[in-house]
């Protein structure tokens, strides 16, 4: 019936295999939970009682494959039809989330659906407000503002979708580099007029990263981007970044917009990494570095 896949990177995932495991077998269910660790060297003692667990299995790749590839692998091992990714920071809202997916999978009308993703109310640590700021504002939508743009708003670190349906799409194994990889998958989907549906079954996301460090994440998953815009994967329809780059580009503003960015790069910085920073000024960043990237690129 279904295999939970869990993909793992320094992180501690027993509890949430925990309580999926006890939600599973409430509601009287085949089932597995697979947990993949992508070569990460901490918290092995504790995802490796996983194993313990009934139904439950957890291993860790020799070398690090990247989020889709590592997706793509679990996959493969999957014994089930349907497959429900979930990142390993994630927590279930609901005790009865499980039975909520079960529902939707007895309906059989749709092939692909995302539950949505939540974030506390409480605000973290000074150190932690860039990721928990844009989670609120970028990630935490509501069930109707994400059927406005159903594949575009959804994510797949709470995603639930038939196995022949991933075998057929599977992540593209191109992408090693952290980030994008859920609008790749999701733009080819919407290329192939399979449509995201969303409904109302979230996960907390629990892992906040400092400021610094998402503001780090963040330049890599743009060179993830800026791969997949250069490999003409995706155009500019599929990401404002790359829309409001290619209509610079038009303008010939592109070389100014590096000036600028590297005119005010650290001053932004400071601001992103503050207790209060700002999603323009976090855009505008973003759309900076992205420049920069493209421009570094082009005079190679």
């Amino acid at each position: 019936m279904l295999s939970i896949l869990i993909p793992i990177y320094n992180y501690n995932a027993f509890p949430l295999v925990l309580e999926l495991q006890k939600q599973c077998l409430e509601c009287n269910l085949e089932f597995e939970i697979i947990c993949q660790n992508d070569a990460s060297n901490v918290f092995l003692i504790e995802n490796n009682e996983i194993n313990i667990l009934e139904n439950c299995h957890f291993s860790s790749n020799e070398t690090n494959l990247g989020r889709g590839r590592n997706i793509n692998k679990m996959a493969s091992k999957a014994n089930y039809d349907w497959l429900l990714f979930l990142d390993c920071d994630t927590f279930p809202q609901s005790s009865d989330f499980i039975k909520n997916y079960l529902l939707e999978i007895q309906k059989k009308d749709n092939p692909i659906i995302f539950g949505g993703i939540l974030y506390d109310q409480k605000k973290p640590e000074k150190n932690q407000q860039l990721r928990w700021v844009y989670g609120h504002k970028r990630e935490s939508l509501s069930v109707e503002k994400r059927k406005e743009k159903p594949n575009n708003r959804a994510l797949t670190s709470n995603l639930l979708l038939e196995k022949k349906l991933f075998s057929q799409y599977p992540f593209d194994e191109n992408l090693t580099k952290y980030g994008y990889e859920d609008l790749y998958f999701m733009m080819i989907l919407e290329e192939n007029k399979i449509k995201v549906t969303h409904i109302e079954n979230p996960t907390f996301h629990l892992n906040l990263e400092t400021s610094i460090l998402f503001l780090n994440k963040t330049k890599i998953a743009l060179e993830n981007l800026l791969f997949i815009f250069n490999s003409k994967k995706i155009d500019s329809k599929d990401s404002k970044i790359i829309s409001t780059y290619s209509s610079l580009k038009k303008l010939r503003l592109t070389s100014f917009t590096v000036y600028l960015f590297n005119l005010f790069e650290n001053k932004i910085s400071t601001q992103l990494i503050s207790n209060n920073p700002s999603l323009l000024l976090f855009d505008l960043y973003k759309l900076g570095y992205f420049c920069k990237l493209q421009s570094n690129n082009n005079s190679i």
